[in-house]
């Protein structure tokens, strides 16, 4: 009976030794509940925010917030930082903080990482094991969500260039307006950016940070903000949408989506101010248009025609990059007539829109739209384009134009005038567009051949076959053919493609109907008998 009460007791005490312990622990909770809020936040770069986590904390936070609009939305977060990383100087924001983001999640969009480089997703995994953020941004996210190949991945991060540099030995930083990090896989170059933030968020006057002109270009552009202001600093909103790595959700902060959808070319803010910051925009705009098939919404579109006298205060060599981009991608018949419409191209190329006729019916506004078309359809069917080829074509009737004036007010043999003719335009138009001398190189050679093509008495025939560039020459020569319409040009065309395709004794039979050429006499310096007279040769 004794050790059956003694038994009791024990239990007893045990029991009352738990009850006071959790009413301990509850009235110690509240003090230190600020705390554990604090050490909670540091912390949430150490350790993953789980499910029973968010159950706990989120919905009283959702319900004071949200409003009918975004309360409909699905959102999915998922905050994951790890021991390396610095949550004091790059914040992680999330969704409960920002009630214009949209937030979709994996099932509900269709990228895939099995579309995305593997050198990209290389980039993006590191730096999310490192502690940053890490997001998939730009043409990349926009191309994927429309079926598309991306030509490229663009990732952007809360890491600076340098915390970028330090974790990839294959690093390089670039730009001077807005440094950029180029992470290098052989061929291909990851770009990554650091979010970009708002000037008045810049304290300092130092020049390299920030630097604004007069006209409101930003010459200088370093400085780093939270995602969500690298959202709204981007340029149009189908360009501003963000695949994170993490969890793979997209989230779009300026209805990017919606735009998307309904094929609209929107610029982020107001327009006439973003294009000044960067007229080059303007040029954007005409080719996303063009290489989306969409149009472009008529606030972005009113100012284009009276800024666009803005792109001749950027660098020619970047409006060189940008024709190749306008031009040669595909869509550059579509993208010369826009361009046309808000009065870019004569910023681009006004050797050549000084001479546009009014009824646009001239040899040179027609072979242009040939050899447009032509490089269009090239590149649908994978075929291999040269920019050389593209501005010979472009560029060839103010040559024999000019060429012509200088001969006949300057007294000059056409070959002497047509040699000037060619420095003259290709010192005019680099003035606008910086055409590097490797491709002014072929540009002249392809001039020069179209004034050989038509003599191919003897073994010239088959010396101009041995020429690189004749093929180059003779394409020209045919789309020379088809837009003037002239007889004796169409039939030394029609002349050249039967040669090509002779075989030995028929190429010499078509070189003997043509009979002899006309001796020309060259005019050389009379040699005195002395100065004339052949040297012994030392060797002898």
């Amino acid at each position: 009976m004794t050790s059956r009460c003694t038994i009791f007791n024990r239990v007893a005490n045990f029991c009352r030794n738990i009850l006071s312990r959790n009413t301990t622990a509850s009235n110690g909770e509240d003090a230190l509940q600020h705390t554990h809020t604090q050490r909670d936040t540091s912390a949430a770069g150490k350790r993953p925010i789980t499910h029973s986590d968010k159950e706990q904390t989120s919905p009283r936070t959702r319900s004071a917030k949200q409003t009918p609009k975004t309360a409909s939305i699905k959102k999915t977060v998922r905050q994951s930082q790890r021991a390396d990383s610095s949550p004091e100087k790059h914040p992680t924001m999330t969704t409960e903080n920002n009630e214009n983001i949209t937030v979709i999640p994996r099932s509900e969009h269709t990228i895939s990482r099995s579309d995305i480089s593997d050198n990209a997703l290389k980039v993006l995994y590191r730096l999310n094991k490192s502690g940053y953020e890490a997001y998939l941004v730009g043409g990349g996210v926009r191309d994927l969500l429309l079926g598309q190949k991306p030509k490229d991945f663009d990732i952007t991060t809360n890491a600076t260039p340098e915390q970028i540099r330090k974790l990839f030995r294959n690093c390089r930083l670039v730009g001077r307006r807005f440094r950029l990090a180029h992470i290098m896989f052989g061929p291909e170059i990851i770009e990554v950016a650091t979010f970009r933030g708002h000037h008045d968020q810049n304290a300092s006057d130092d020049k390299n940070l920030s630097s604004q002109a007069q006209n409101g270009m930003l010459l200088r552009d370093n400085i780093f903000g939270s995602i969500e202001d690298d959202a709204i600093r981007r340029d149009f909103t189908v360009n501003s949408l963000y695949y994170n790595i993490d969890d793979f959700t997209l989230r779009d902060y300026v209805n990017g989506l919606a735009d998307l959808k309904a094929g609209i070319i929107r610029l982020i803010g107001d327009p006439e101010t973003r294009y000044r910051e960067d007229p080059v925009r303007m040029l954007r705009a005409v080719r996303f248009a063009c290489k989306l098939d969409m149009t472009i919404e008529p606030k972005t579109a009113d100012p284009i025609h009276h800024l666009a006298p803005l792109l001749r205060e950027i660098p020619s060599a970047r409006l060189f990059e940008e024709s190749l981009k306008l031009l040669q991608a595909g869509q550059g018949y579509s993208t010369y007539k826009m361009l046309k419409k808000f009065g870019l191209f004569e910023q681009l190329f006004p050797v050549i829109s000084s001479r546009f006729s009014e009824n646009g019916d001239s040899p040179m506004e027609k072979i242009i739209e040939q050899v447009l078309k032509n490089t269009d359809f090239r590149l649908k069917n994978d075929k291999r384009v040269n920019p050389a080829f593209l501005f010979a074509a472009m560029l060839w009737y103010p040559v024999t134009e000019h060429a012509e004036k200088l001969s006949q007010e300057g007294g000059l043999a056409y070959y002497d005038a047509f040699a000037l003719a060619m420095n003259d335009i290709l010192d005019e138009q680099c003035r606008s567009i910086a055409i590097p001398k490797r491709i002014t190189t072929t540009m002249r050679d392809i001039w020069l051949l179209q004034l050989r093509l038509p003599r191919r008495q003897g073994r010239r025939a088959n010396k101009l076959m041995e020429h690189p560039k004749f093929r180059a020459a003779f394409d020209l020569l045919e789309l020379r053919a088809n837009v003037e319409h002239r007889n004796e040009l169409q039939e030394l065309a029609l002349w050249w493609a039967d040669f090509q395709q002779a075989n030995n004794i028929k190429q010499r039979e078509m070189i003997s109907e043509l009979g002899n050429a006309p001796t020309r006499r060259r005019h050389r310096p009379q040699r005195t008998s002395h100065s004339g007279a052949r040297k012994p040769n030392k060797s002898s």
